[in-house]
């Protein structure tokens, strides 16, 4: 039995690994759990798993017969580092993954990460300190599973490209003139996959997919020159990996998170999971195409941002969560989006930070930054 804990319990990716769990009662024991706001199905999920360390870092009151109650925005990192957990899977959306994430790999825990945001933010201390604890740190978004499944058993000396597919959003095919005109509701309408709030929105924008480019090259130890986006309208191929004797390795399936969720739960075994296979029997197509930079300009916000990667990651992540709340708020117009993004990275271009705390601090001031240019 393996002690697990689910970091954003009550989210899209939180309530699928709870899911998983369900499904192999026999497998892991569930001992922890965390929220931001969702008293009282964070109460329900502790209830009926009997979990014993809950956090909830905003919101309440909370109901709840737990023996150890987490409250405030260290919550879950102490969650973390006092539940004892073998395996922490990290499902809170944004910069406030960042630290849950480093205080797991501090324990010598295996990492499920699903907030890229925490290897955009701070990706060079959480490796290094995942090597020094010798902890794992097993990817849960559906791109960066592929790769690790694709890349195990394989030399490390082979690899040759990383070939990252993106859906493309929504507005793949629409014209770029008209999106000053797109509302939240239609960008929030994802054609093949059912996520959070922001995460849809940076799919539309294809900032997700700047974020993940990010995120690989920490991962796999890759530079971004081997790093390439396809769009794949199917969301069929989660991703491939190119080997230096051109053979290509794809990892196909149904766009459902259990199944990276899962597998990052068991390696390197494979878990039986109560879902629809991928109906081969019918008859369909497998698209790929290069993204256009031009109409989603976020692309080459991830190359500019890692040529200062212990800042600007930090500030386009930041600046991007400030951004995306501003235009579901009916702040700002979709087009505006990437534009906020751009101008708060330049005016933090000389920014520096040497530790995780500098890298919180320039998180706030990014955000203020923000703040101000839509003010």
């Amino acid at each position: 039995m393996k002690k697990v804990i689910v970091l954003g319990s009550t989210g899209s990716i939180g309530r699928s690994a709870l899911d998983v769990i369900r499904m192999h009662p026999d497998r892991f024991d569930l001992v922890g759990l965390s929220a931001g706001s969702n008293a009282d199905l964070l109460a329900c999920q502790a209830a009926e798993f009997g979990v014993d360390f809950i956090a909830l870092t905003a919101g309440g009151p909370l109901d709840t017969r737990a023996r150890h109650i987490f409250l405030g925005d260290e919550a879950a990192t102490q969650l973390v580092k006092e539940s004892g957990a073998d395996i922490v899977v990290n499902g809170i959306a944004g910069a406030a993954g960042f630290l849950p994430s480093l205080e797991a790999v501090e324990q010598g825990a295996t990492l499920a990460l699903a907030n890229k945001e925490s290897l955009v933010i701070g990706g060079a201390f959480i490796t290094a300190q995942a090597l020094k604890s010798r902890a794992r740190v097993i990817p849960v978004d559906s791109e960066h599973s592929a790769i690790f499944q694709c890349l195990t058993g394989e030399p490390a000396d082979s690899l040759s490209r990383i070939i990252l597919t993106a859906s493309g959003g929504p507005f793949r095919d629409r014209p770029a003139q008209t999106f000053r005109h797109i509302t939240p509701q239609e960008a929030l309408s994802h054609p093949t996959w059912s996520m959070g709030r922001r995460i849809t929105i940076d799919s539309a924008t294809m900032m997700n997919k700047a974020l993940e480019i990010i995120e690989a090259h920490w991962l796999f130890e890759t530079g971004l020159d081997r790093i390439r986006v396809l769009v794949h309208p199917q969301s069929i191929v989660h991703s491939m990996v190119e080997f230096h004797d051109r053979s290509i390795k794809a990892q196909l399936g149904i766009p459902d998170m259990r199944i990276a969720i899962a597998y990052a739960l068991s390696w390197p075994e494979r878990l039986p999971l109560m879902l629809p296979s991928l109906d081969l029997d019918t008859l369909f197509t497998l698209e790929f195409h290069p993204p256009d930079e031009d109409k989603f300009p976020a692309l080459s916000l991830a190359h500019q941002a890692m040529e200062q990667p212990a800042t600007l990651p930090c500030i386009m992540n930041a600046a991007d969560e400030v951004a995306t709340g501003a235009f579901l708020n009916g702040r700002i117009r979709f087009d505006q989006i990437i534009d906020l993004v751009r101008e708060t990275m330049d005016r933090l271009s000389a920014s520096t930070a040497t530790s995780p705390e500098e890298l919180i601090g320039l998180d706030r001031v990014s955000r203020k930054i923000a703040e101000s240019i839509l003010s």
